[in-house]
């Protein structure tokens, strides 16, 4: 007989998955409703919109896709669309330590890459739709530099056919001319906002990605052309556009007023409160920037490796993502190659090994460099848009893509 002692054998526990919390909260009612009240008089008030309420809204939540003028956007569709919305954002906003904290807690945004694909961000949406949730996008990811309805991504509409919830159109007219992106004033000129068209779900399941993504960007595409805008400062800050003069080509420009100039040539331009230019062979700002972009897509950035094409100062800080932005260095000196970025003459981020560049605000420059988020902010005449738009250029250079006109925005 066996008297060794049997040892039994030991059952694994079962490791129960933690339920997860919803991202749907009552208490994002209430605080909407409760800005509704403090800031729907405030907003209309200072930008003079006519905002249209969606009085078509079911007791559903909707896919809300909107183009994008300017920083009071998200409030003007809040005023229109009854109920919670949650708004996707980059992540920018959500790296401000407590202050980040306390906008998740009280209205819990979806954060997104910047520039980048986000399988999190697109979970994310779906969880919200699940429990109930508008969700509001802005296609394009920036505000419009021009006037005109920037580049948007065809992945809108296969996001919007997994969400199968009705989809929205908000369309902002005025927006550019009563605040341009690149300005700080507010004009007094005229604004509206309303959904121009709702596209149901068994409408959009007999259309094609591409058939549902040309109605998108038809009802969001809007081209500032007219209107008069009324400010003394309304050319103060083209610069932080504008980096391009139809003599010298790349340039720096300064400004003041309803003036700007060419730093290198002294042509003059004046802004007019019907938004037309004179001094440049351009009617409007949105003609000189598409020239601006063909000038870039013209350059081979190979040949401008030995001499910095601008230089900048600027401090950086490093982001890091859900937390905290963390001082890196102070009024470093930039240089922009054709094919890199040198800081301080000892720090060079080649545009072969940055996965993105982007313009965040007005004149905030993100670079994705591996592992990491950096966040280039100078003065008020800091111009981030020709890192993006340089950096780019290389990439479709080194792609083999020479004829490839995306640069970054």
């Amino acid at each position: 007989m066996d008297t060794k002692e049997k040892v039994p054998a030991v059952v694994p526990k079962k490791t129960e998955k933690k339920p997860q919390k919803p991202w749907v909260r009552p208490r994002h009612l209430l605080v909407r409703n409760i800005a509704f009240v403090l800031l729907a008089p405030y907003t209309i008030w200072r930008y003079g919109i006519k905002i249209e309420k969606f009085k078509e809204k079911e007791d559903r939540p909707y896919f809300v896709l909107c183009n994008h003028t300017t920083p009071f956007d998200q409030f003007f569709l809040g005023i229109s669309i009854p109920g919670r919305i949650y708004y996707v954002a980059t992540e920018d906003i959500f790296s401000n330590g407590f202050v980040s904290s306390l906008i998740r807690y009280l209205i819990a945004p979806i954060p997104i890459k910047k520039q980048a694909a986000d399988i999190t961000a697109i979970r994310n949406c779906m969880k919200v739709a699940k429990e109930g949730g508008t969700i509001a996008i802005a296609p394009e990811g920036n505000r419009t530099y021009s006037g005109k309805t920037e580049y948007m991504s065809p992945v809108i509409a296969s996001l919007a056919r997994k969400l199968k919830m009705p989809i929205a159109l908000y369309r902002i007219e005025g927006g550019y001319g009563v605040q341009p992106r690149w300005s700080d004033v507010v004009r007094k000129g005229r604004m509206r906002a309303y959904v121009s068209r709702v596209i149901q779900p068994e409408e959009y399941s007999a259309m094609t990605d591409d058939e549902l993504f040309a109605i998108i960007e038809k009802e969001l595409y809007v081209h500032e052309t007219e209107g008069l805008f009324k400010h003394k400062k309304r050319a103060e800050y083209l610069e932080r556009a504008i980096y391009y003069c139809p003599d010298c080509g790349f340039a720096k420009l300064e400004s003041k007023g309803h003036k700007a100039w060419c730093k290198s040539c002294g042509k003059e331009i004046t802004y007019g409160e019907d938004m037309t230019l004179t001094g440049v062979p351009y009617k409007l700002v949105s003609e000189w920037y598409d020239a601006q972009k063909d000038y870039v897509n013209s350059v081979d950035t190979r040949l401008h490796t030995e001499k910095p094409i601008f230089t900048d100062t600027a401090s950086i800080s490093e982001v890091i993502i859900n937390k905290r932005k963390q001082k890196l260095r102070k009024d470093s000196a930039i240089e922009l190659y054709g094919d890199r970025i040198v800081i301080d003459g000892d720090w060079v981020l080649p545009f072969s090994e940055v996965t993105a560049a982007a313009v965040l605000g007005r004149n905030k420059l993100n670079i994705y460099h591996d592992k990491h988020v950096y966040q280039f902010k100078g003065d008020k005449r800091f111009n981030a848009l020709k890192y993006v738009n340089l950096c780019y250029r290389h990439k479709n250079i080194l792609k083999g893509d020479e004829n490839g006109k995306f640069l970054g925005l």
